[in-house]
Formats: C-alpha cells, sequence, structure tokens
C-alpha cells in the first residue's frame, strides 16, 4: 500500500478523503454503513450562533448531473451542538470539523469562541458563502475586505487549524483565496455550491421556495478543477477540493490539480459508501502507477 496520510496545515490526517459539510449530517447518522474512522476527516452539517428553521419547502431538487439545494443552515444552534451532539462525537479517532456559519462578524466571533472549547473538535471550517446582514445580503466570501475582516475576527479567538471555504460565485477565487491567506488562514477548501435554478415549465414557477439555490454534483467538477488549480498555483497554504467528486478518478483528478486533499458531497446521498471506495480507488491507483506516496501526485498535472 502507498502511504495515504496527508498534514493540512496541523491536520493529520490518515488518508486525504473527508466528507463535506451539509451531506453527512453530524456523522454519526452513516455510523450504520461503515467505521467512520477509516476516514481522513468528516465535517459537520453548518453551525450557527442561533438556532435555524431554514428555508421552506420545497427546498432541494433534482437537476441533470447534480441537485440544488436551499437548506438555509438548518441547526439547533452552536449550544445545542455542544451539549447534544459533541458527546456523542467524543467515540471517533479521526479529524472532525465543525463548519462554522453567520450572518455577522460578530456571530462568527461568538460561535467560533464556543467550538475553540471542545476538545475533541479539531479545527473549524469556516464558511464564507453566508449573507453579511450588515452590508446588505452580500456574501462575506465575495469581497476581499469582507472576507479579510471576518477570517481575521475569527482567528483571534480561535487557536486550532482553521480552515475557510470559498464561494465560487467570484470574478476571481485567487483573490479571494490570497486575502484569507493573509488574513490567517490555515487551509483552504472550494468551492462551496454555485448559485443555479430550475424551473417548473407546466406550473411556470420556479421549484425552490427560494427561486434560486446551490448546485451541486457532477455538473460543477469542471468548474471546482479550474478553481483548485488557480488557487494552488496562487497560495501558499493547503488546497482542499470540493466540487463533484464521485469517484476515485475525481478525486486524482483534483490530486493532480494540486489539492492536498478532497471532500465527498453530493456522492453521499447517492452511495453512503462513496467515500470508501474513492479511499480504496486512490490507493489502487498510486500501487498501479507505482507511487510511494499521495504526495507525489500533488500538483502534479503535467502541461
Amino acid at each position: 500500500m502507498a502511504e495515504l496520510s496527508i498534514d493540512i496545515a496541523g491536520l493529520k490526517l490518515k488518508n486525504p478523503v473527508m466528507t463535506a459539510s451539509g451531506t453527512f449530517g453530524f456523522g454519526v447518522e452513516f455510523d450504520d454503513f461503515f467505521d467512520l474512522n477509516s476516514l481522513g476527516g468528516f465535517v459537520v452539517k453548518g453551525t450557527t450562533l442561533h438556532p435555524r428553521q431554514g428555508n421552506s419547502y420545497p427546498r432541494m431538487a433534482e437537476t441533470p448531473s447534480g441537485m440544488l439545494n436551499a437548506v438555509g443552515l438548518q441547526n439547533g444552534g452552536v449550544k445545542y451542538f455542544a451539549e447534544n451532539i459533541y458527546p456523542r462525537l467524543l467515540v471517533y479517532d479521526t479529524n472532525i470539523l465543525v463548519n462554522v456559519s453567520g450572518s455577522t462578524v460578530e456571530e462568527y466571533i461568538a460561535c467560533a469562541e464556543q467550538i475553540n472549547e471542545l476538545d475533541h473538535i479539531a479545527g473549524i471550517e469556516l464558511n464564507i458563502s453566508c449573507p453579511n446582514v450588515k452590508e446588505g445580503g452580500m456574501a462575506f466570501g465575495t469581497s476581499c475586505p469582507a472576507a479579510e475582516a471576518v477570517v481575521k475576527a475569527v482567528r483571534k479567538v480561535y487557536h486550532k487549524p482553521l480552515m475557510v471555504k470559498l464561494s465560487p460565485n467570484v470574478t476571481n477565487i485567487t483573490d479571494i483565496a490570497l486575502a484569507v491567506e493573509a488574513s490567517g488562514a490555515d487551509s483552504v477548501s472550494l468551492i462551496n455550491t454555485i448559485l443555479a435554478m430550475a424551473i417548473h415549465a407546466e406550473s411556470r414557477k420556479p421549484v425552490l421556495s427560494t427561486v434560486t439555490g446551490g448546485l451541486s454534483g457532477p455538473a460543477i467538477k469542471p468548474v471546482a478543477l479550474r478553481m483548485v488549480w488557480q488557487v494552488s498555483k496562487s497560495v501558499k497554504i493547503p488546497v482542499v477540493g470540493i466540487g463533484g467528486i464521485m469517484n476515485s478518478t475525481d478525486a486524482i483528478e483534483f490530486f493532480l490539480a494540486g489539492a492536498s486533499a478532497i471532500q465527498v458531497g453530493t456522492a453521499n446521498f447517492i452511495d453512503p459508501m462513496a467515500s470508501q471506495h474513492i479511499i480504496a480507488g486512490i490507493d489502487n491507483y498510486l500501487d498501479r502507477h507505482k507511487f510511494k506516496s499521495i504526495k507525489e501526485i500533488i500538483g502534479g498535472l503535467q502541461l
């Protein structure tokens, strides 16, 4: 077997496969399918300072080669997470990250402060695709100054690995990546979902209650690959690739583009064992090509 372990700026992963926030619940939901300790890590669903009910139904829809979601970060809030979910996560021997979201910088800070007290949480994945209510609803991650402000603020109160999840709904994602790197991010994960919509022709109405939502799945993989490649050439911190990774071949492409690790998202809805198949497939690829370590193929795209 090749060496699959990788260090993502302080996150020591036994293999480079993680599962993505919003597609894996709190992890415990997958206990019946496989041993979660086999993962490099998993990211629990989006957590906010206060409880959120999420958006009205319908808020998910299948699309050609993907899916739309507009769940709206439904969760019980960080206090609920700490008191009710966190104790159930103590049994796992792998990296557990909490995806942190907020509507103001102050909410991000308060949520991160509480997670900082949870010893068994390995790090935070900061979701900066959220609307900044103090700036007219523009997402934190679509403006360099806004991205810098929230990352700097969280960096001051959070003392473990800080991964920042980037939005693809921007003109130049490398500018945002460089801004969060300069502000204290230890790594970046990309991409989050692409803003999209679906229409029901017969009723002449939008499929989602929110009209627009986030597109994920195979349809966004070429965009995600391009952005991972661009960002990995621009920043010095590790890049975690996300977007339409359905099998090990997809994962290998992200490593070649410059990702040091990957997250499996939409594939979990189709096959709860997807991450396990991907880990095995990566190992098989490395053996077939006589690579001794996953590190040998990172950024190995031949131009």
